[in-house]
């Protein structure tokens, strides 16, 4: 397992692995190796590139240049001092361009729009952007990053929606085999999705941060915007208590490796301790009771040192913390997402953004690689790799319309049975009539509605066979999202898709969810076509 890495002063790069992944080839990609940088934003400002990171055979931090050269920062000052120019000419809307990434580097790649990200130095360090922070000077930048380490075992690229999310964006690499990864793909309107589901609920709206000429900028992770004072600090707090109190009578295993089930910890709690010993008996790590702010950040009492015992268990307990299954399970991780963000509070940042994705993967925290739920890609010999700025609007697909939706094996309409709206209600199919129970709406939020409810995949089923059913809205909610794929609609967060079993033609014929196959029984018409 690649280790998280700290590469810049008070900064730690967000999941550069995946639990459990397997090992990397023996081979070694080019010394420099090609990363294309495409826009189909639809946005008409100069874009800005800037690689910035760490030398990994020297510990220096520096900056590359488009050829791949590595360039040390120099010393810097009190109060801070500008440091060196390294900005690159990004692509206009619909063009591209080529950055070389030496092999032995670890870092980001900032992409910023009609500005040139400024950075200052320090005797410490490098100073990051943090739009976040009052008086921040990128605070009304447009801006956003992906991460990466390319060394000797290969490349990592993640797109992160750790700190923020701003700009959409998608990350691919192609290996010496000729196959291509790809992640951080968007539902068509994607972007929208999140910005509307998360202004949608009061307690989490002033995460959305706009530009006084109206552009949304950012949505702020909940570590950000509760430190800048636009979330409560204290919002998980009881359902931390109670989760943690819930182990003084009871055991809690961690087994924090997917690849080595047999490595086990137990943990039970005295007093707001928790502590965990290994088969043995013998305790290896303990834990006081965290906070808000300590699961939002996993960090402070859930700090993760880079080791194979404490680490390991700390990043699995914030996991379970920022889910919310601590306390409902007495095994962790648990890897089941439709057992996630079921909690009271839930952290809505989390399975918003989730459901904005294709793949129903992203970088929503800081350890969101638990279980392997991140938006990452990897190759142990790659040869290029790429990151998209896609579309801020629409996408691929249409993403409206109403009126009935008909089954490409049998020609019936998708319906609500007996014409009701009540929750739990079946979906199925009927003989097309026209009536209110088939007239679907497809929402720009990645809803299917009938009867102003939506199909909801029946209690965050995401296994083939899991029923489809109406349900009240809640806008961003993984299991009522559904992407257009071809003449298929899929539910991200289990990427299975809506099916017609068996392809018959029966009045009453309940869908479900099933593996994408692309044959008639999963082609649906749009509404109204």
């Amino acid at each position: 397992m690649h280790q998280l890495r700290k590469w810049l002063v008070a900064l730690v790069v967000g999941g550069l692995c995946a639990m459990g992944a397997a090992a990397p080839a023996a081979a070694v990609g080019p010394d420099q190796l090609p990363i294309t940088i495409a826009n189909q934003s639809g946005r008409g400002e100069q874009v800005f590139v800037h690689v910035l990171g760490t030398n990994l055979a020297t510990g220096r931090l520096g900056w590359v240049d488009a050829g791949g050269t590595f360039h040390q920062w120099p010393a810097g000052q009190l109060p801070p001092s500008p440091a060196p120019e390294s900005a690159i000419a990004g692509p206009a809307n619909g063009g591209a361009v080529t950055v070389n990434i030496p092999r032995g580097f670890s870092g980001r790649i900032y992409f910023s729009f009609g500005q040139k990200l400024p950075f200052a130095l320090t005797p410490d360090g490098l100073v990051q952007p943090a739009p976040w922070a009052p008086g921040d000077p990128t605070r009304d930048m447009l801006f956003d990053w992906s991460e990466l380490t390319y060394n000797d075992d290969g490349l990592w690229l993640n797109s992160s929606q750790v700190d923020m999310f701003a700009v959409p964006h998608a990350v691919s690499v192609t290996g010496a085999s000729g196959t291509t990864r790809t992640a951080g793909v968007l539902v068509p309107n994607g972007r929208q999705q999140v910005v509307d589901a998360m202004r949608a609920d009061p307690t989490w709206a002033r995460s959305v941060v706009t530009r006084a000429d109206g552009t949304v900028l950012r949505v702020l992770a909940p570590s950000k915007a509760a430190g800048s004072g636009l979330l409560s600090t204290t919002y998980l707090d009881a359902y931390i208590a109670s989760a943690w109190n819930s182990f003084t009578t009871r055991s809690l295993t961690v087994q924090p490796f997917g690849d080595r089930p047999e490595v086990r910890y137990t943990g039970r709690v005295s007093g707001t301790t928790m502590r965990f010993t290994d088969p043995s008996g013998r305790e290896v790590a303990s834990f006081a009771r965290p906070s808000t702010m300590d699961v939002f950040a996993c960090d402070g009492a859930l700090h993760a040192p880079n080791d194979q015992v404490v680490g390991p268990i700390a990043r699995t307990l914030c996991a379970a913390l920022f889910r919310g299954t601590l306390g409902t399970s007495t095994t962790e991780p648990v890897l089941d997402p439709s057992r996630y963000y079921r909690n009271e509070p839930v952290v809505k940042y989390g399975p918003i953004i989730h459901a904005a994705m294709a793949d129903g993967s992203a970088y929503a925290f800081a350890f969101d690689d638990v279980g392997a739920h991140e938006s990452l890609v990897g190759d142990g010999n790659p040869r290029s790799a790429r990151i998209d700025l896609t579309a801020f609007s629409g996408g691929a697909g249409p993403v409206t319309g109403t009126g009935a939706v008909r089954s490409g094996a049998s020609g019936m309409c998708v319906d609500a049975a007996g014409g009701n709206s009540a929750n739990g209600t079946a979906v199925q199919l009927y003989e097309c009539n026209g009536t209110a129970a088939q007239k679907v709406t497809f929402g720009a939020d990645g809803s299917l509605r009938v009867l102003d409810k939506c199909l909801d995949v029946t209690d965050w089923g995401t296994a083939n066979g899991s029923k489809v059913q109406l349900w009240d809205c809640n806008p961003g909610q993984s299991n009522q999202t559904w992407a257009r794929d071809g003449n298929a609609y899929r539910n991200p967060a289990s990427g299975r898709c809506l099916d017609n079993p068996d392809g018959l033609a029966v009045n009453g014929q309940r869908l479900q969810l099933w593996d994408c196959y692309g044959n008639s029984a999963q082609w649906w018409s749009l509404p109204g076509a």
